[in-house]
């Protein structure tokens, strides 16, 4: 069994910053595809970030420049550091991540249980 918890979001002024993170814990796995997602009030949950298996980092139009998206795999951890964040940003943050569990050599998507981040002007 794999678990995944999220860092504690936040209220953050237009043009600050915010860190989010994303850890995973249990026994046997390897984590191959992380990615970050926004759920804005009223929207579809879409795609801010992500790294694939070949660790190039692909970001949403309106977050390019602004938000990093990284790993740290000695931590099983995935981070999303946001800069220069503007209200448009507020929403809800999901981490998402593709584990490989080594017992069956299955990949299964993990979802982050979501972090509100609210951007006021």
């Amino acid at each position: 069994q794999v678990q995944v918890a999220e860092s504690v979001g936040g209220l953050v002024q237009a043009g600050g910053s915010l860190r989010l993170s994303c850890a995973a814990s249990g026994t046997s796995f390897n984590i191959n595809g992380v990615g970050w997602y926004s759920q804005a009030t009223g929207k579809q949950r879409e795609l801010v970030a992500r790294i694939i298996s070949v660790r190039n980092p692909n970001y949403a139009d309106s977050v390019k420049g602004r938000f990093t998206i990284s790993r740290d795999d000695a931590k099983n951890t995935v981070y999303l550091q946001m800069n220069s964040l503007k209200p448009e940003d507020t929403a809800v943050y999901y981490c998402n991540l593709k584990v490989l569990i080594l017992a069956n050599m299955k990949t299964y998507s993990y979802w982050g249980q979501g972090t509100q981040v609210t951007v006021s002007s």
